[in-house]
């Protein structure tokens, strides 16, 4: 079976650069833009990235960003384990621990 492609058909696509303008809303705000709503507990800072229940936070220490938590109406949780912190620092202590305790194994393995 052959295909035959009518070269006087073939049209070529242009491709448009976005217009974007000043009106576009930024997401993802960094934790030093004015903008953001940021939490500081201890030595991180958690910057809310989208969602009402639960939140979302981007959680920094530094200007490492280390992984997401969430609060939810009743408590808080990370993204490693299913646990239910009553306090938003402990849901980020128990992420940074899981974050040590990988980067510790993965250096003994090589």
């Amino acid at each position: 079976m052959y295909l035959i492609i009518d070269a006087s058909a073939v049209t070529t696509l242009s491709l448009k650069t976005p217009d974007w303008d000043e009106h576009c809303e930024k997401i993802l705000l960094p934790p030093t833009d004015a903008n953001a709503e940021v939490i500081e507990i201890s030595v991180y800072k958690l910057v809310y990235c989208n969602g009402a229940c639960p939140k979302n936070y981007r959680v920094y220490k530094a200007d490492s960003m280390l992984g997401l938590v969430f609060q939810h109406i009743t408590h808080w949780s990370n993204e490693v384990d299913e646990i239910r912190y009553t306090q938003p620092l402990n849901a980020v202590m128990a992420l940074e621990n899981f974050l040590k305790t990988t980067s510790i194994d993965k250096t003994i393995a090589a």
